[in-house]
């Protein structure tokens, strides 16, 4: 080989490392897709190994919240309306459906809603305005069933459980084999998901308290658990000091059991998330005040906060761990900022196109490396 030729084949070499580099931030984030929700009436689809975006056009305009079906092929996207739904393919990146459940003279908004692990039944907690001659008439909160392959309501059920349920009040979960709808709010009611009777009822409840402001379960995060469990943040009372205590729990939807530790006392403050790290080993809780956000770093395996640590406010904050451990700080705005696993130190910014919509961030990890079976 010529000296030119060797030193162009170093150059070429160089270049490709530097261009890996460039698409490839270090650390790296990991090897899924941040799914996220745009006032510009899309979702953002982002790379985490290169941080850098494509868009997924959507027919029912600007998302109000996303739910990922437990198989991960789908997304379930309600509209800013909160009347109209749109399904999305995960694998094409395509929108499959749109329906809506309202038509001129009867609106109908959904609260929270869920869709069994088949694909085939809608649940959602709404509430209904009629249309009458001279004014609109708001109907009491209820469950409907809805048909996705026939696109019509199956059945609707009267809510029965008290106080009525209210926007960010209330989560649903199925379990995994679709027979048993789980109901999060002021406790956790069961119910037959055939029949709509409740069949069983935890002490356990979303941490709503008055001095707390609200928590969110629209972005409850419990990707990282394993299908048919749910890992979350709730309250329950001690018997004991008569108070409230903040709770981890651990919960099997197939076994209908829970296992809980307590973090301690309830906090004082506006709101809060949690989230699970990918390899379980730990999880994280954002608590937030007006000027001040506060993470704590909770141990699972040993059940205890680790640590607490200030980290930059905004106006709105959420958190997520992405699925290599990092932690990812975002809301309100079109920044995601990318910290350390204990959020200790910033290490850059993905910058997005638009806003992001609240409660539409999902981490859809990659799916599992193919194998292949060498020929003999």
């Amino acid at each position: 080989m010529t000296r030119v030729a060797a030193l162009l084949v170093t150059a070429l070499s160089l270049a490709a490392v530097n261009l890996t580099a460039q698409t490839r931030p270090t650390p790296s984030a990991g090897t899924g897709t941040i799914f996220v929700g745009s006032y510009s009436g899309h979702l953002t689809a982002v790379d985490e190994a290169t941080e850098t975006f494509t868009k997924i056009p959507l027919t029912t305009g600007a998302p109000f919240a996303v739910r990922l079906s437990p198989d991960r092929s789908r997304f379930y996207v309600q509209s800013a309306n909160q009347e109209r739904f749109e399904v999305v393919d995960v694998p094409t990146r395509k929108s499959i459906d749109s329906f809506t459940l309202s038509d001129a003279s009867r609106h109908v908004r959904a609260l929270a809603y869920e869709v069994d692990p088949q694909h085939r039944t809608l649940v959602i907690v709404a509430k209904v305005a009629t249309k009458l001659v001279d004014r609109w008439e708001i109907g009491a909160p209820q469950f409907i069933l809805y048909d996705l392959a026939a696109h019509k309501v199956t059945r609707t059920v009267p809510w029965p459980i008290d106080p009525e349920p209210t926007h960010y009040s209330v989560a649903l979960r199925f379990s995994p084999d679709g027979k048993l709808l789980y109901v999060f709010g002021t406790q956790v009611d069961i119910f037959d998901a055939a029949t709509m009777e409740r069949v069983d009822t935890w002490d356990l409840s979303l941490p709503v308290e008055a001095a707390m402001g609200r928590f969110d379960p629209g972005p409850w995060d419990d990707s990282a658990d394993a299908r048919g469990m749910a890992t979350g943040l709730f309250t329950m009372s001690d018997a004991v000091m008569r108070r409230k205590l903040l709770v981890v729990g651990q919960i099997n939807l197939a076994a209908r059991t829970v296992e809980t530790f307590p973090l301690g006392p309830v906090p004082t403050a506006d709101s809060m998330s949690f989230t699970v790290g990918p390899d379980r080993t730990r999880a994280h809780l954002l608590l937030a005040e007006i000027g001040r956000h506060e993470l704590w770093t909770i141990n699972l395996a040993e059940r205890r906060v680790h640590s607490r640590i200030e980290v930059p406010t905004r106006t709105r904050m959420q958190m997520r761990s992405s699925s290599s451990g990092l932690t990812y700080l975002y809301e309100a705005g079109r920044t995601i900022e990318v910290y350390s696993a204990d959020a200790s130190t910033r290490l850059r910014t993905i910058m997005l196109d638009s806003d992001m919509m609240y409660s539409t961030f999902v981490i859809v990890p990659a799916p599992p490396a193919a194998t292949s079976t060498a020929r003999k």
